[in-house]
């Protein structure tokens, strides 16, 4: 049983970021996205998330990359995991994603959630490198 992945960020960053990961690993089940459009209500946006969490989640959980931390896609995320761990799922919320987080994330899905999260977390600080 893979820990679940739900992407989500400023429209179209999620999907951008899941195309890149499907060129690197082909495409995966339960991975979703959810493109947030400037449009897209606080509350709208959380509902939604919350159903890919839910979708997302076979029982390992859920870890959840968003763009820029108190941005509104990570605030509806926010919203939407605390929503979901009330729920019952099991749910992390990282922000800041980037290729290599995902990556790392698609990885390491067989591990246990927060074991995951602390790699893809790594993955992503690793990977921020000044090149001269």
């Amino acid at each position: 049983m893979n820990v679940g992945i739900v992407i989500v960020a400023h429209a179209p960053m999620a999907s951008a970021l899941y195309a890149g990961g499907v060129h690197c690993f082909q495409s995966q089940p339960g991975i979703l996205t959810y493109d947030v459009s400037p449009s897209d209500s606080p509350e709208a946006s959380s509902n939604v998330i919350l159903q890919r969490i839910e979708k997302a989640d076979t029982g390992a959980g859920v870890l959840v990359l968003t763009d820029i931390v108190g941005a509104s896609p990570a605030n509806a995320a926010a919203m939407a995991a605390e929503r979901a761990r009330r729920n019952g799922h099991g749910v992390t919320l990282l922000a800041g994603a980037n290729t290599p987080m995902l990556l790392r994330a698609i990885t390491y899905r067989n591990l246990p959630l927060e074991d995951m999260a602390d790699r893809v977390l790594a993955g992503g600080h690793q990977a921020i490198l000044r090149i001269h």
